[in-house]
């Protein structure tokens, strides 16, 4: 793994040091269709809409680039287990989160007002309300603070528009009850149109 990293930063190192550096500042914004995932199988998912809103900044190389980003956002999921009446009883997961990502880019076809991208790259999660609704084997408390994933997908720029298109896989816990042995975390299709003001 680490040889890999080496040969990347090897390769790409020429290229962002011979390139005429850009920056790009924006507004965006979208829609979150989420789901809270557990590891016992007694549990199905299914996701909900919910909706971000936020800022990025853009620096370029030429064809590569690094973006961070910071929106805020909702998201949750719900999900339903098999009753002793053989109906289904359905617990809805809700919360709130500032993300914060830090991507890194790359121009598969790079046009002079139009680029099609691809991204990847950590995101960092901290919650600013949660709740559970609808069950009393789960309940707020168990949610953490904050959570770590990553996030890769694909993206549209249009003049100083663009459209990008991500998954989102929580790395560690959303929620965490130890007692039950149960523990989820989030998952995340994002669709996201933004504007560079900048």
């Amino acid at each position: 793994m680490k040889k890999s990293i080496v040969f990347i930063v090897f390769i790409l190192m020429p290229a962002i040091l011979l390139a005429q550096p850009t920056m790009d500042l924006g507004v965006k914004a979208g829609v979150n269709n989420s789901k809270v995932t557990f590891r016992k199988s007694e549990f199905t998912s299914e996701s909900i809409v919910k909706t971000h809103i936020g800022a990025f900044v853009r620096f370029g190389w030429g064809r590569i680039y690094l973006q961070p980003e910071a929106y805020f956002g909702s998201k949750g999921g719900e999900i339903l287990e098999p009753a002793v009446s053989l109906t289904e009883r359905a617990a809805r997961f809700d919360f709130n989160n500032v993300d914060i990502p830090l991507l890194l880019g790359f121009k598969a076809v790079e046009g002079e007002r139009s680029n099609i991208r691809v991204m990847a790259g950590p995101v960092f999660s901290f919650l600013t309300s949660k709740d559970v609704y609808n069950h009393g084997q789960f309940t707020k408390q168990y949610f953490e603070d904050n959570y770590y994933g990553f996030q890769y997908g694909i993206g549209i720029d249009l003049w100083h528009f663009f459209l990008d298109a991500r998954m989102e896989h929580g790395a560690n816990n959303l929620y965490y009850q130890p007692e039950m042995g149960i523990n989820g975390k989030n998952k995340t299709f994002m669709v996201t149109v933004g504007f560079k003001i900048l």
